[in-house]
């Protein structure tokens, strides 16, 4: 017995719906914006980027505004998300073998369900990171709004904002390495939606169990 909402009639698998390949999508363009303005205000080698993306004056208007959107997206995958990324067993055993996943030896890891030990780690650091960024941002936005008993959040914002974005493009290289060099097909899935059941089988195993109700033989995944 199969769920036919996901099962699509082409023999492939729905792996996102089109509301959240918008929402993922939204929330990267923004990103990328708030990466590269926010890397020409931190440091004067990089600050061209500035002038690429329309001028310093336009870049830091819009910065804040489109860091409004990347929170919206931000808060958006939490609900849409957040139910499916809890710790297990297995993701603890998937993070103790992480070594052979990343030299894709997927034979020699645990089967993953919809998402992984790495990709559930990668959702709540964005989501910790974000609220970070959302609450220094505004202080940083409207300095003078705080009165002067609390001039030290200024300082503390100072510190805290360009930190949880270092870690940010830190995670987001790592994003970027799973879906583009380690997860062949994850691309696809996030601009299609879809995914091939020998795909399902290889990465997400348990999901893809769920999905068709019934298991996958190791003999039928990709070594």
């Amino acid at each position: 017995m199969r769920d036919q909402s996901q099962v699509l009639p082409n023999g492939r698998m729905l792996r996102y719906s089109y509301r959240e390949r918008l929402v993922h999508w939204t929330a990267s363009i923004t990103y990328v914006y708030l990466m590269l303005t926010g890397l020409a205000f931190w440091s004067p080698w990089l600050y061209w980027l500035a002038f690429v993306l329309g001028g310093a004056t336009i870049s830091r208007e819009l910065h804040p505004w489109i860091g409004l959107i990347f929170t919206v997206a931000v808060v958006m995958m939490y609900f849409m998300w957040a139910f499916e990324m809890h710790s297990t067993e297995n993701d603890r055993e998937w993070m103790r073998g992480v070594k052979h996943y990343i030299q894709n030896e997927d034979e020699k890891t645990p089967p993953q369900d919809r998402f992984n030990a790495g990709q559930k780690s990668l959702f709540w650091g964005f989501v910790i990171c974000g609220i970070l960024l959302l609450l220094s941002g505004l202080i940083l936005w409207f300095p003078n709004y705080l009165p002067w008993s609390l001039r030290y959040l200024r300082y503390i914002a100072v510190l805290v904002h360009p930190a949880a974005a270092l870690i940010t493009i830190g995670l987001f290289m790592i994003h970027l390495y799973m879906g583009l060099a380690i997860e062949e097909g994850a691309l696809h899935s996030m601009v299609g939606g879809d995914v091939s059941q020998t795909w399902a089988k290889e990465f997400h195993r348990l999901w893809y169990e769920k999905i068709v109700r019934q298991p996958a033989p190791r003999s039928e995944v990709r070594k």
